[in-house]
């Protein structure tokens, strides 16, 4: 399984709100500095993050993005959702999308393997990310000395 570049972008992304939440809104263009993304990239991905309550937008000299919540309040799922789509192939959530539905085994792998992916991603929040991303910064920095 692969995700796209727009759903790894969309998760570097909120990781960064949150790594900064509480401390004011960022500019776009800072995070896509900081994570060498593309602003016009990253401004494509915002777009649907702001539109399902993710992400807040404020203009002007002090303006910037911030989370909408708090970082334990949001997973891993509903970002990749918002970006990707919750499920993993089309059969699953569409019984029209291919007529050997009631006799195809390997949609029951597709629903076994999506169901353990949303699990996963459903446990993961962004707070927890960024203390994942804090240690192994705080590791990296530790080892360079």
């Amino acid at each position: 399984m692969k995700l796209s570049t727009r759903a790894r972008y969309g998760v570097r992304l909120m990781l960064s709100l949150a790594l900064n939440y509480g401390k004011g809104p960022v500019f776009l263009k800072d995070i896509a500095k900081r994570e060498e993304i593309s602003e016009k990239y990253l401004s494509l991905i915002i777009i649907p993050l702001r539109g399902v309550g993710l992400v807040t937008s404020n203009r002007g000299a002090y303006g910037g993005y911030t989370l909408a919540r708090e970082p334990s309040k949001i997973t891993i799922k509903e970002i990749v959702d918002v970006l990707e789509g919750d499920c993993l192939v089309n059969c699953i959530k569409d019984s029209t999308a291919c007529n050997r539905i009631s006799t195809c085994a390997a949609r029951d792998i597709w629903i076994l393997l999506g169901g353990k992916i949303s699990e996963t991603l459903n446990s993961i929040t962004l707070k927890k990310l960024a203390r994942m991303s804090q240690a192994k910064t705080e590791s990296f920095l530790g080892h360079q000395i």
